[in-house]
Order: C-alpha cells, then structure tokens, then sequence
C-alpha cells in the first residue's frame, strides 16, 4: 500500500521518504532541517511536537545539533517557525492523505502556521481508505480529526491556484517502517 500512498500523495504535492529505522527518519529529519535554513531567530524556527518518536531522544542534545529547533510550543513560536513537525495517525492509501487526532492545539499549530509540515506516520499505519480509518479512529471520542491532502492550497482567488496561504507551502511525509501502528 505505501507505494499506492506514496503515488497519490506526490500527485497533489507532498513529498515523501522512507526509512527502516527511526535512527535513519531522526538523521533525515535534522539533514533536512540544517538544509532549510533552520536556525535559532525569527521566521526560521522549528518546532517539534512532542511524540512516541521523540520517546527516547535527548531533546537538548537535538536543539544543539539543530539551533533553532525547539519543543516548547506556543502560538506565536509556531507563527514564526519555518518548520513544524508532528505524527500523525495513519495515512490513505487511495487518497495520500494523512489522519491525526489533533484535539491538542499543539498538534494544529505545528501543522498548520509553519511554511512547512513535516509529518512522521509509522509504515503500518497506511490503511486503505477512510472507511478503515473510522473503524480505527472513532469521532465521537475526538473533537478535531484532521485529514491532510498535500501542501496547503486555494484556488478561490480568480481561479489562480495558490499555494500555502491558509496553512503549509511544503509537506514532507517520513514513513518509518520500525514504528508501530
């Protein structure tokens, strides 16, 4: 299914990786970060929400690697953060999108102020549609279940397609196949 995923997301815009290893997906990530420019000042911060990924981490050892990369999040941090990073629930493969309980307002901020989005969802988690992913994730137990389909975008101005004006220019989907589902 991941490659059924991968085809659809990268059709509306996401790009997407994979890793065996948390190790080789935490590597990617930070390469990723240092390569944007992410740094420790306005408009180039990182935000990383906190998750069973991060479980292990040494966070400051991280925020040393990466200046500029933080896990303390507010509103304002993540209205000037270039990235924000987040896990997600599971992924679709007959749409490529992705699925997270983000009741927390944590989740929303990190996934939606920064110009981008990058997104760690576990290989097991790719279900087939949304009708398996409501047998997983129930409703009424969550109060905002976000689905995510590619970079943001509007074409409601003139018929001229915009991207990122109401939420992430770039989505970078990190599939990690030692992550359970």
């Amino acid at each position: 299914m991941y490659e059924k995923f991968k085809l659809r997301a990268e059709a509306v815009g996401a790009e997407v990786h994979r890793f065996r290893t948390k190790s080789d997906a935490k590597e990617f990530i930070l390469s990723f970060l240092k390569n944007e420019g992410v740094a420790d000042k306005n408009k180039s911060f990182a935000l990383w929400k906190d998750s069973a990924f991060l479980k292990d981490e040494d966070k400051k050892s991280l925020s040393e690697r990466i200046p500029g990369l933080k896990f303390d999040i507010t509103r304002q941090l993540a209205a000037d953060s270039a990235a924000g990073i987040s896990e997600m629930s599971y992924a679709l493969a007959d749409t490529g999108s992705l699925v997270s309980d983000q009741t927390s307002i944590n989740e929303r901020l990190v996934s939606t102020l920064p110009a981008i989005h990058i997104a760690i969802v576990g290989t097991s988690s790719i279900l087939e549609d949304k009708i398996a992913v409501f047998k997983k994730l129930r409703p009424e137990n969550s109060s905002y279940i976000a689905f995510i389909t590619g970079p943001s975008r509007t074409a409601d101005i003139e018929r001229v397609l915009t991207i990122g004006v109401h939420g992430p220019k770039r989505l970078i989907i990190v599939f990690v196949d030692e992550m359970e589902g």
